[in-house]
């Protein structure tokens, strides 16, 4: 037994341990192998043995040859070469990002001249302003269908009827706040309630085409304010989430250098170079690249904001009645999850572990939602969920996350329960973007359901009101019950990736929704936004190629595990995972530019021609 001093794990085909001096003052050491009597430890079966009182029972020939190598570690110079190449990387996106400010502020004032320029020809002045979209379409489909019997038209009868709103008999003028008003003051009494917000609703769907103008009707210093609240949410979960982990991560790797065990932590051993009490140091350093970038991105976004608000302040009619209106509160929330996510994956290569998994992913959901939330906002400012109610959803994803890891193996009864709440979630969600909220789930859903479906199928055959919306919705459903059927069916071990995959497939169909109905409204994507697509696209396919080298898994034993272990590939300090960990941080920070630029080009348009799909 040698489980009592020194290093230990168990292998099968190849190992490695990083001797380190301080370990051994005397500058020597012992190699001892033992081949175990059983081949449990290292995945195989359990042999069975009868139970004969005094007989010895002999195990068969239990021998394995091999060899044991010995190699000098890297030196003090290799480490300093790995620290300043991650630093470089990473600075050099600040020196390009400050070359692409300084190009744009060029540009912006040759434009801001042109405008004032009173010698200007009117086809130089209207080039400046930029095109207007092609020509209206009806809310979320682009031809009228006919329908007047439609589904939506009884739904919403019926919800009015049910729940009084009576919003036909109620004009524009009564319940649309004047500018004035909405400056008198901005208390916290100012946020909009449920009523508020239906009854912006209940306006908007009297319209036969919907504008960004309809859905942007409050005060901006309010909504500004109920948005900062994702990024203060978010800032606040941030630090009593992480804590406990760090905490918790520190005690993992106490319990390796105590105890010698070096079957607790999943690392790729022929390339975990140790530094102080930390086992693999590069796997956490090329973490760096999430707390710069979402550094940056902030940077970014409060460069933006105060270019905004200076405009606001000088009563620009661009800045007020043109464009998307600019709410920058999800996207610090979203550089700050970034920072998180790297402090937080920084954590788990602490100790890479199962349990231990589940804080590398918690903030990749909080992105995929807070992205989704952002797409959402773009055309529906006025009605997007508020901070407290999207936080509570994220929540319930993780404490689904962490059932998952405790109960998800191989238990039907959880896999049985969780499918049937995702689609029933993802039916709900449907209902709620397809109806723009203006439905309700009371105890006259079953009644108002069946008389939905007698008239649009029974009674007549007419198709959906909403065209557009209903090919997202239909794709998203058909996505979500596929993957739904596939965790019933094959039970996944690693249930946080599951759920992950889950969210991630959403972002992106989402995504393309809305890049397909912007270029279909006659919207163009400019110069910028189109090079950060690109860019992202590339880099995204390169950092999956190095994440699915899988250099261990903590699906199978440790033994099994190291039979995946790989050299370093880069400076002979980084290996494969690492530099997915320069890759996506790269990518992350490329898709929220993205999001940040992609509708630049409607700056200069009216939000009465700006259209909400």
């Amino acid at each position: 037994n040698v489980a009592f001093i020194g290093m230990y794990q168990t292998m099968t085909t190849t190992a490695a341990i990083t001797v380190q001096r301080k370990d051994f003052p005397s500058n020597s050491f012992y190699v001892v192998v033992v081949v175990k009597t059983e081949d449990e430890a290292c995945g195989g079966p359990l042999r069975f043995y009868p139970l004969l009182p005094d007989e010895l029972l002999d195990a068969g020939n239990r021998s394995k040859t091999l060899d044991v190598i010995v190699s000098p570690a890297i030196n003090s110079e290799v480490y300093v070469m790995g620290m300043l190449f991650c630093l470089g990387i990473f600075l050099s996106f600040y020196l390009l990002t400050f070359l692409v400010a300084c190009v744009e502020n060029k540009r912006m004032n040759r434009k801001r001249e042109g405008l004032l320029n009173p010698d200007a020809s009117p086809a130089e002045t209207a080039s400046l302003l930029g095109k207007a979209p092609v020509s209206p379409y009806e809310y979320g489909s682009f031809a009228d269908n006919g329908s007047t019997l439609s589904s939506e038209a009884v739904t919403d009868s019926l919800a009015s009827a049910d729940g009084n709103y009576g919003y036909m008999d109620r004009s524009l003028e009564s319940v649309a706040r004047s500018r004035q008003e909405s400056l008198s003051s901005v208390e916290e009494d100012d946020y909009d309630t449920l009523a508020d917000i239906d009854s912006d609703k209940n306006i908007v769907r009297t319209k036969k085409f919907l504008c960004v103008s309809d859905l942007a009707r409050k005060d901006k210093r309010i909504l500004s304010k109920k948005y900062q609240i994702y990024f203060w949410n978010i800032a606040t979960i941030a630090v009593f989430y992480a804590l406990p982990v760090i905490q918790l991560v520190i005690t993992y790797q106490t319990v390796v250098n105590v105890t010698g065990n070096q079957d607790i932590c999943y690392y790729n051993f022929l390339c975990a170079h140790p530094l102080g009490a930390l086992s693999s140091f590069n796997n956490i350093l090329s973490n760096l690249g999430y707390v710069m970038l979402g550094l940056l991105f902030l940077l970014i976004v409060l460069q933006r904001d105060i270019l905004h608000n200076r405009a606001l302040e000088r009563n620009e009619s661009t800045a007020l009645e043109c464009g998307i209106p600019k709410h920058f509160g999800l996207y610090y929330a979203m550089g700050t999850a970034l920072m998180m996510e790297g402090l937080l994956s920084a954590c788990y290569h602490v100790c890479p572990n199962y349990t231990n998994f589940q804080f590398d992913t918690s903030f990749m959901y909080m992105i995929a939602g807070l992205c989704m939330l952002k797409l959402y906002q773009k055309r529906h400012p006025d009605i997007n969920a508020s901070a407290y109610s999207a936080y509570a959803c994220l929540a319930a994803v993780i404490f689904f996350s962490v059932l998952g890891v405790v109960f998800g193996k191989g238990n039907t009864a959880f896999w049985i329960v969780f499918s049937v709440i995702h689609i029933l979630a993802t039916m709900l969600l449907s209902t709620q973007l397809y109806y723009m909220g203006r439905w309700r789930l009371d105890s006259g859903i079953l009644r108002r359901i069946l008389y939905v479906i007698y008239t649009d199928c029974i009674r007549q055959c007419s198709g959906p009101m909403y065209i557009d919306r209903m090919v997202l919705l239909v794709m998203g459903n058909i996505v979500n019950w596929s993957l739904a059927s596939y965790g019933l069916i094959k039970r996944p071990n690693d249930f946080a990736s599951y759920l992950l995959a889950i969210a991630i497939c959403n972002l992106l169909l989402y995504f393309a929704f809305y890049i397909i109905m912007k270029l279909r409204s006659g919207e163009r994507i400019q110069c910028l936004a189109l090079v950060c697509i690109l860019f992202t696209a590339v880099v995204w396919g390169f950092a999956l190629f190095f994440f699915f080298q899988g250099l261990s898994t903590w699906q199978k034993t440790p033994a099994e595990s190291r039979e995946h272990n790989r050299e370093c590939i880069l400076l002979s300090f980084f290996d494969d995972h690492d530099i997915w960990h320069f890759l996506s941080s790269i990518a992350m920070f490329g898709s929220f530019l993205v999001l940040l630029t992609m509708d630049d080009d409607l700056d200069t348009v009216q939000r009465d021609k700006i259209y909400v799909f």
